[in-house]
């Protein structure tokens, strides 16, 4: 059956958040579905994001929409603060988004918008679908959890349907970020993970690879952080910096390779050829590795309570080993023992992407 035709999805706009890299390189087996359905895809994003996209899909057409540009603290007990002082600025994003939404719409043509985790792409146009793996926004305080998660609800329940990329099992990788008792008022589907990595057999190169990834101070706060580790660490590593587009180079011992970026394909092999990777527990990280089912050892972001919460709940559960930063060191390197655990996986596919198109109708 030829649903591009029967509900006349022909053009699809799809934007990532720039929170980091993740939420763009979760959107590639997306837009690779889409394409392979025969669909026209659109993508609407800026900054490194695009860089990324843009090596990953170079036929696609590319349209510029400012990100939220959100940056961390330096350090755990501010990161809140810090979160919260930008957030009048982002309410004037989300509405400007919305604006502008309105109006490309017309002008591309679009009939289905699809936006990670970008809250001003919703309307009444055309069919607009949310992807989240967060329906609980961990916070500190319970009270504050609670409060969080109805605005959120609020302006997801703006939207059309939600999409989770997670399985629908009760113990899937989001375990209570994913699976809240109470969800929004709008359909709810779980489309499976997002992974845009395929198994392969490779040899081993590498005792580590160091996998750096985030916002800004905090990815560079880790990479100092590792540099000075592996100083007197014996062993063969690579370290993937995260920094599509960037041209500079890292100096570091010949034991080091030092990656400023990979594309898919080269970043997978890789990641097959190491004993053990080390990287934060954003959640599009995970859903990446322990698909490819690679020894993980887990530094999630200080005062990120998400990723705190996603490394104690996976390290509970057997299924990686985690580490504070500010406890990274030779000695955590050096000790670091692979957790043997294997998580069951439920990936996307494109017949996955048919049935959550036809719920739309």
């Amino acid at each position: 059956m030829n649903l591009s035709a029967e509900f006349n999805i022909a053009n699809v706009l799809v934007a990532p958040l720039d929170w980091g890299l993740g939420h763009a390189t979760r959107c590639i087996p997306l837009i690779r579905a889409l394409l392979d359905s025969g669909r026209r895809v659109i993508i609407a994003t800026s900054g490194p994001q695009r860089q990324l996209l843009e090596a990953e899909f170079p036929q696609c057409r590319y349209l510029d929409l400012p990100g939220y540009q959100v940056r961390y603290a330096s350090s755990r007990g501010w990161l809140p603060f810090k979160i919260i002082s930008q957030l009048p600025r982002l309410m004037r994003v989300i509405r400007k988004e919305h604006q502008w939404l309105e109006r490309i719409i017309q002008e591309e043509r679009i009939d289905l918008v699809i936006s990670d985790n970008r809250y001003g792409l919703y309307t009444k146009q055309v069919p607009a679908v949310f992807i989240t793996h967060q329906l609980t926004i961990q916070t500190p305080y319970a009270w504050l959890t609670r409060w969080v998660q109805r605005i959120n609800y609020r302006y997801i329940n703006r939207f059309n349907a939600c999409w989770i990329p997670d399985a629908a099992a009760e113990n899937g990788l989001g375990g209570a970020l994913s699976h809240p008792q109470r969800k929004p008022v709008i359909p709810v589907h779980y489309m499976g993970w997002l992974c845009r990595f395929e198994k392969s057999s490779q040899p081993a190169r590498y005792d580590l690879v160091f996998l750096l990834s985030g916002p800004e101070p905090q990815r560079t706060l880790l990479e100092e952080a590792v540099v000075a580790a592996i100083a007197s660490v014996p062993g063969k590593f690579a370290l993937v910096r995260g920094l599509p587009g960037l041209t500079s180079t890292l100096k570091l011992p010949e034991k080091v390779d030092v990656f400023t970026h990979l594309p898919t394909a080269e970043l997978s092999a890789l990641l097959q050829s190491t004993q053990l990777v080390v990287c934060r527990s954003g959640y599009t990280s995970l859903m990446e590795l322990l698909y490819l089912q690679v020894p993980l050892l887990l530094v999630p972001t200080p005062g990120q309570t998400e990723q705190e919460y996603l490394a104690e709940y996976l390290s509970k559960a057997g299924y990686a080993r985690r580490v504070g930063q500010e406890q990274l060191n030779a000695a955590a390197i050096a000790d670091a023992i692979p957790a043997r655990a294997v998580m069951p996986v439920e990936r996307f596919s494109r017949e996955r992407l048919e049935q959550l198109l036809r719920a739309l109708s």
